[in-house]
């Protein structure tokens, strides 16, 4: 991976005439203060790494930048953000810490990379079980196996059918898939079971 990316001299040449001064002080400062520092485009924007590990980021929009940094907690109080990023939307460089600022928190995000701080995934949210529609929920209560096998599948196996059945664009498609669903399930089937192996 390059040290410079061509690919983020392109992203500040296509941003808004603000945004380039903007985005070029970041660049020179991240990179004077991390000399290692390499550069990537993720997520459609300009993201730095150190060692390999994401560090921090900018972006342009119409009327205002960001810059954050992947370990925002540890590196800047967090009682400073004031929105997208940790220092609210930029508008010029004057909206940002003054570079000695800038380069003690990329400092400290460097100190993070290498003691290995890994950012933790947060926990996906489970849903809850899918709530039958009242037609099908009245067809399958009169048909143990397809009961039997609904009941047993998770709440993704048993969604899949029911988010199939009330996306149906007319009554005689959701007939359909509803009749469908039910002789199926009485096969034990899975909603997409044509495709599994």
């Amino acid at each position: 991976m390059a040290r410079r990316d061509p690919r983020v001299d392109a992203y500040i040449a296509q941003s808004a005439d603000f945004a380039g001064p903007v985005l070029e002080h970041i660049r020179a400062v991240v990179h004077a203060a991390c000399p290692e520092v390499e550069e990537s485009i993720k997520w459609r924007c300009p993201h730095f790494l150190y060692h390999g590990t994401l560090m921090c980021s900018m972006a342009a929009f119409k009327q205002h930048c960001s810059f954050g940094f992947w370990h925002r907690l540890e590196v800047v109080d967090a009682a400073t953000k004031k929105g997208m990023g940790e220092f609210g939307p930029i508008t010029s460089i004057g909206d940002l810490p003054d570079t000695k600022t800038l380069t003690a928190y990329v400092r400290k995000a460097m100190a993070l990379n290498d003691a290995g701080n890994k950012k933790p995934r947060p926990p996906a949210a489970s849903k809850p079980p899918p709530q039958l529609p009242a037609d099908f929920a009245a067809l399958l209560s009169k048909q143990l196996a397809a009961r039997k096998t609904y009941v047993a599948f998770s709440p993704s196996a048993q969604r899949e059918y029911v988010e199939w059945i009330n996306e149906a664009k007319t009554d005689a498609t959701r007939q359909k898939r509803i009749a469908t669903a039910l002789e199926w399930l009485a096969e034990g089937k899975h909603r997409n079971w044509k495709y599994q192996t």
